[in-house]
């Protein structure tokens, strides 16, 4: 089912309140209070994060009443929130602060991610920037958009061909198994660039600008990669998860998003 202009915007402005008022003005200002941890000393959640969650949350309630609705912060609180997404019908994926660990770094690399699945396909997926009140928007069959408040949106069609050794990649070489690391990074020297923003959002954006030519991410959540993949796919990319397509329910095998280079499978089995 494809939103509605009503929807869509509604989760445009949702999604510009939330960092309007949860998310900027403690940006630069948390107290050591204020920010703790989850999975690992470098798995940071704020009180920004859990505050702009339920602000999001509640306005998705009230423009979607039916929807399910699958957030990071509550999906850390309760996994069990997760298996809304293979229930089918209407889901709404809300990462509230992607790159929180650059957010309470006092790094102005961090962005809100929002996606809405219908029936385990993403249909809609915002990337939004709160520092520069801009975002970037796919739809399912209408494209990728970059928007800004006031002015004509301007098509998005991600990157050109180019050689891998021209190619820039994100591979974030810290999150794959230690075990793993020594024979993935033996393969960077072929790349023209590989490096890591530690923000899908902001990653995702790049690529969508055809700035970036492939995503590599071990133990992928829905959160973080649902709109990145149907941006990918809008523009022409290619998507890998054990084979071509993306499950979003799969958060164990490893994901690599491709945007619209030549189709070298060297440029995927390099990052699995």
């Amino acid at each position: 089912m494809v939103l509605s202009e009503t929807e869509r915007d509604g989760l445009v402005a949702a999604v510009r309140a939330a960092a309007r008022t949860e998310i900027l003005p403690r940006f630069r200002r948390l107290a050591p209070g204020d920010v703790g941890t989850k999975t690992s000393p470098s798995d940071l959640v704020t009180v920004a994060d859990r505050a702009a969650e339920r602000m999001l949350h509640d306005a998705v309630r009230m423009l979607m009443p039916d929807a399910a609705i699958v957030g990071e912060e509550a999906v850390s609180e309760d996994p069990s929130i997760l298996d809304r997404l293979k229930h089918g019908g209407r889901t709404v994926l809300i990462d509230p602060i992607d790159g929180t660990w650059n957010y309470a770094s006092g790094l102005a690399l961090f962005g809100v991610i929002l996606a809405v699945v219908e029936e385990g396909r993403t249909m809609f997926g915002l990337l939004y920037d709160p520092v520069m009140d801009d975002w970037v928007m796919a739809e399912r069959g209408r494209g990728v958009w970059f928007c800004r408040p006031g002015e004509a949106a301007a098509r998005l069609v991600g990157p050109p061909p180019r050689r891998k050794s021209e190619a820039q990649a994100f591979v974030p070489l810290f999150l794959y198994p230690p075990s793993d690391r020594t024979r993935i990074a033996a393969r960077l020297p072929d790349w023209g660039r590989v490096t890591s923003l530690r923000c899908s959002c902001h990653e995702y954006r790049t690529l969508a600008f055809g700035h970036a030519d492939l995503i590599a991410a071990p133990a992928p959540k829905p959160w973080d990669h649902a709109t990145g993949v149907l941006i990918a796919e809008e523009t022409g990319g290619s998507v890998w998860s054990g084979k071509p397509g993306y499950v979003l329910t799969d958060c164990e095998t490893t994901l690599v998003v491709k945007g619209s280079a030549p189709d070298d499978p060297g440029w995927v089995s390099d990052f699995l």
